[in-house]
């Protein structure tokens, strides 16, 4: 029984190698090819632990003399899973993080766009010449004559800035 112990123990180290050069890699990977090695990490990772779920059925088999070795060697071994997965997950906020940061950045950059085209409807609305001053601000009422909305807003405008 021990010998199916040991061989759970010589994959369960070749796999935690397989991964833990995965886990190094991932960062430097981008697209499909980085989806491809985070889903082959995670299966890996769910591999390992059912080992450890094989290794602790093993361990019950062994006569009770030899099991304290065997428990305190699977703990070792879970411990060091542990370790992977929060490696892992690490890298995985990492990207998550570098994401957000980047959406953030559109967001605004979507913002003055927008901003910048209401502005030039504001200023188109106006004939040459006509543009008062000061001009208004996007989401306050326009300051100029009293016959016409603005065009922005859609209230009337006031001369009250």
């Amino acid at each position: 029984m021990s010998s199916d112990f040991e061989a759970y123990e010589q994959d369960f180290g070749t796999i935690t190698a397989e991964v833990t050069n995965k886990i190094g890699r991932i960062p430097k990977l981008s697209g499909e090819e980085k989806t491809q090695l985070v889903l082959n990490v995670d299966k890996q990772l769910e591999e390992v632990r059912e080992l450890l779920e094989q290794m602790d059925l093993e361990v019950r088999e062994i006569p009770i003399q030899s099991r304290p070795m065997y428990n305190s060697r699977l703990k070792s071994y879970k411990g060091e899973i542990e370790k992977l997965e929060k490696d892992f997950r690490a890298h995985l906020l990492d990207n998550t993080e570098k994401l957000e940061r980047s959406s953030r950045r559109l967001e605004a950059g979507y913002q003055i766009a927008v901003e910048t085209d209401q502005f030039e409807a504001f200023k188109n609305a106006w004939g040459p010449g006509e543009v008062p001053e000061p001009q208004c601000d996007l989401g306050a009422v326009c300051v100029a004559s009293q016959e016409r909305l603005c065009p922005v807003s859609g209230r009337k405008r006031d001369r009250s800035y």
